[in-house]
């Protein structure tokens, strides 16, 4: 907490996990962004993009924040307004997790939902709604999380430096989901500045625009855009994966058997990437990944079968990524006994 008052985002834990993808010759680390007060990394965002607005006195003590959220920024936003009284309206589509805006409502936000447009395109129609009510609300402000440089400094200030700490250093590949590109662009920013090897994998859902994906349907939140964002330009990955929404459910479940982390559908998505590269690294490889918010939100979505298998068309229990990890266990078990 600083002299004002204000909470900052916490120092979460960077930790090893050893029974995730046992069966392979790595040495894995997780960011714990989900134990932020707000349940997701988007508190460092947040706390980011408000301090900036203050510190250029473009909001007031008092104001109004306007911003489009697909929910965990909402969340965060809303937490951090509240304790600066400052008034917070989310911006939303039908995509949005409902327990994320009863979160936002509980923390005194406005709710705005906005109905997916005739093209499909809801981040589109989400922006065009903030520039709406920024009119019609005089001395309000957006924080303009695609755009706004505070959003990758938050990240390249404390993410990453705390991923490094815990971690030890000298990591090989570094796995972060993507949206608005601002934690990854944070990151890159620190590894290039400080001539570090790791590579940066960037893990975007199929449906996403981002990095020279199609625009299409995508069904949980959080993950990809439908609209290039303005920070997309400076981030330059060096891998990039494209993920199916029935491999987020998979991966999401197979991180809380086996480690007992109960994540959302982007770190999920990073799960299932880390299972395609695995394979082909040499032993003894270091990665850190990315638990970029808790799965609490998502039990009725990700880890409810009725809906993987109505919504998805697809057996959530089932599949490469889950098989093989079950194979790779029995055939172990076999050889070494109990």
């Amino acid at each position: 907490m600083n002299d004002s008052g204000t909470l900052h985002p916490f120092v979460t834990p960077t930790v090893k996990v050893s029974r995730l993808y046992e069966q392979y010759d790595a040495v894995i680390y997780a960011k714990l962004d989900l134990l932020q007060l707000a349940g997701s990394t988007k508190e460092r965002t947040a706390h980011g993009l408000i301090e900036e607005l203050l510190r250029s006195d473009r909001l007031q003590p008092g104001g109004m924040i306007i911003e489009s959220t697909s929910g965990n920024l909402g969340i965060a936003l809303a937490r951090q307004c509240v304790v600066r009284g400052i008034r917070f309206t989310a911006v939303v589509d039908e995509n949005a997790n409902p327990l994320a805006l009863e979160l936002m409502r509980t923390y005194s936000a406005t709710v705005d939902l906005v109905e997916t447009p005739d093209d499909g395109n809801k981040l589109a129609a989400r922006r065009r709604r903030v520039h709406e009510l920024l009119s019609a609300n005089p001395g309000s402000v957006t924080t303009n999380q695609y755009g706004a440089p505070a959003n990758p400094r938050a990240h390249f200030e404390s993410t990453m430096p705390e991923i490094m700490a815990g971690s030890g250093g000298d990591l090989d590949y570094l796995f972060i989901a993507t949206s608005t590109t601002g934690t990854l662009l944070g990151c890159q920013q620190y590894i290039r500045e400080h001539g570090l090897n790791t590579k940066v994998v960037a893990v975007d859902s199929v449906g996403s625009v981002l990095f020279g994906g199609q625009s299409g349907i995508r069904r949980l939140p959080g993950l990809g855009a439908g609209v290039l964002p303005e920070l997309a330009a400076g981030a330059e990955p060096d891998l990039v994966f494209q993920m199916e929404e029935i491999e987020m459910v998979r991966g999401c479940r197979l991180l809380a058997s086996r480690e007992g982390i109960l994540a959302g559908a982007s770190t999920g998505a990073i799960v299932a990437a880390m299972g395609k590269l695995l394979p082909s690294l040499e032993p003894g490889a270091r990665i850190a990944f990315m638990v970029h918010d808790t799965g609490v939100p998502y039990l009725e979505t990700v880890y409810n079968d009725d809906w993987a298998r109505a919504t998805l068309k697809a057996e959530p229990n089932a599949g490469p990524l889950v098989q093989a990890t079950l194979d790779q266990r029995t055939s172990a078990e076999k050889v070494t006994g109990p």
